[in-house]
């Protein structure tokens, strides 16, 4: 039995492909796309849904179980443009999973990714980076 709704099965015709996540963004919502098998979860866009529980639930119980079953490293690739006070606080959530995790001994990663044009993102993502101890790197998108 799966340990969530992300879980690996014991059905032997359970694939990585079903344990994917995938969410189309919005105006007001990044799209997210998490990948099992890569242990690479993608976020784009910007952030100010109208519920940032449903957006955020499924992801942070994905995350969860990623790093409770699975036996590599998980990185997180953001390219968020703009958050809302909701949206941070998921963010910290998520965060808090990638620091407990890393305290004890997986691998996990995050790529903030900004755009030179919207530099509260850069900010935003260094303010982030100040609490936790994992590795957090931030890059520009710009070439």
């Amino acid at each position: 039995m799966p340990s969530s709704a992300f879980g690996p099965s014991s059905d032997p015709m359970s694939t990585c492909e079903e344990l994917n996540l995938s969410i189309p963004g919005s105006q007001s919502s990044p799209s997210i796309r998490a990948d099992w098998k890569a242990g690479v979860v993608v976020m784009s866009g910007e952030s100010y849904p109208e519920n940032s529980f449903e957006l955020y639930d499924q992801l942070i119980r994905w995350i969860g179980s990623f790093l409770a079953n699975a036996e590599r490293s998980l990185t997180l690739e953001l390219h968020l443009n703009y958050l809302n006070t909701s949206s941070i606080r998921f963010m910290i959530d998520i965060f808090d999973l990638l620091q407990t995790a890393f305290e004890n001994g997986k691998e996990v990663l995050v790529q903030w990714m900004f755009d030179e044009r919207y530099p509260r993102s850069a900010e935003l993502g260094s303010e982030f980076k100040e609490d936790y101890i994992f590795p957090f790197l931030i890059l520009s998108t710009n070439i």
